[in-house]
C-alpha cells in the first residue's frame, strides 16, 4: 500500500471516531474488530487517572484512542511550549496545557478536520486560553525552527508510513536541549510477517510499528540522544484471540511467536544543546 492510501485511510478512520463521539456514540477503539462489541480493552482502557478525566470533557475522553498517557510520564515545566503529534480530540494537549500553565502554550496538531472541530470544542469548554489546535501533518509540522520545548504524541507516530521524516521533523522544531517525549507502539525481535501483519492490525488500526530498535536507531539517525524505550504495556496473543480467531489464525499456534513481543512503549529523546 503506497503512503497517501495509508494516509487516507488513517485519516477516514480518525474522522469517523470523531463525529461518533460527537453524535454520542463513542469512539471506537484501536483494538476492536469490526462490529464487535470489545474495546480492544488491554490497549486504549485505563490510561488516565479519575483525577485527571475530572479536568476534562467528557467528548476529550472519549476521542481518546491513544495506547499511553504521555502525560503522565513526560517532564513538563511551568511556561514551557508543548506539541502533540497527532492531537486528536485534545485530551494529551489540554492536560499538558494545565501542566505549563498560563505562562506556557500548548500546540496540538492533527490532520482530519473532524478531530479539529472537536477538538476546539473542547478547548472552548475547557477554557484552555493557552492551547492552539493546527492542521497539518506529522511529516511536515507547521511550526518554526527550534519553537517547541517539548514533543508529546499517544501513538500517533507507528501510523505515519514515513518516520524517518517524522522524527526528522520533530527534531527540526525541537529547541537545542529540547525532549521527545511520546507513547507508541513497538515490537521486539522478529516474527514471521503474516504473523506481525495480523497483531499489529490489531493492536494499532494499521500500525506499522517499528521494532525498537529500529525506533532507537532512527531516532539516533535524526540527531537525538540519549534514547531510552520503556515498556508500559506489553500485550498477548490472548488479548487478541477474538480478533486473531476472525482473521483465520489458529491463536494457540502462534502465542509462542507474539507474547511479549508487542508493546506499548514510552520512548524518550533529547535534541542535543543547551537549553535556554
Amino acid at each position: 500500500m503506497s503512503s497517501p492510501n495509508i494516509q487516507e485511510v488513517v485519516k477516514e478512520k480518525y474522522g469517523q471516531a470523531a463525529l461518533r463521539v460527537v453524535t454520542g456514540g463513542g469512539s471506537s477503539c484501536c483494538g476492536a474488530a469490526p462490529g464487535s462489541a470489545s474495546c480492544g480493552d488491554p490497549i486504549t482502557s485505563n490510561l488516565y487517572d479519575e483525577s485527571q478525566k475530572g479536568q476534562l470533557p467528557e467528548t476529550a475522553i472519549l476521542a481518546s484512542l491513544g495506547c499511553g498517557n504521555p502525560t503522565a510520564l513526560a517532564q513538563l515545566n511551568p511556561g514551557e511550549t508543548v506539541l502533540d503529534l497527532g492531537s486528536g480530540g485534545g485530551i494529551d494537549v489540554l492536560l499538558s496545557a494545565k501542566r505549563v500553565g498560563p505562562a506556557g502554550k500548548v500546540y496540538g496538531l492533527d490532520m482530519t478536520d473532524e478531530m479539529l472541530a472537536l477538538a476546539n470544542e473542547n478547548k472552548r469548554k475547557a477554557g484552555a486560553n493557552n492551547v492552539e489546535f493546527l492542521k497539518g501533518e506529522i511529516e511536515k509540522i507547521p511550526l518554526p525552527d527550534n519553537s517547541v520545548d517539548v514533543i508529546i504524541s499517544n501513538c500517533v507516530i507507528n501510523l505515519s508510513a514515513n518516520k524517518d521524516r517524522v522524527l526528522g521533523e520533530a527534531f527540526r522544531v525541537l529547541k537545542p536541549g529540547g525532549r521527545f517525549a511520546v507513547s507508541d507502539v513497538v515490537t521486539r525481535g522478529d516474527m514471521p510477517p503474516e504473523i506481525r501483519q495480523s497483531v499489529l492490525l490489531w493492536v494499532g488500526c494499521l500500525a506499522g510499528a517499528l521494532e525498537e530498535n529500529e525506533y532507537r536507531q532512527k531516532l539516533m539517525a535524526s540527531g537525538f540522544e540519549q534514547v531510552t524505550i520503556e515498556p508500559t504495556r506489553i500485550y498477548r496473543a490472548e488479548d487478541a484471540r477474538d480478533f486473531l480467531a476472525a482473521e483465520g489464525i489458529n491463536v494457540d499456534a502462534i502465542a509462542p511467536q507474539v507474547d511479549g513481543k508487542f508493546m506499548s512503549a514510552f520512548i524518550r529523546a533529547v535534541k542535543p544543546g543547551v537549553q535556554r
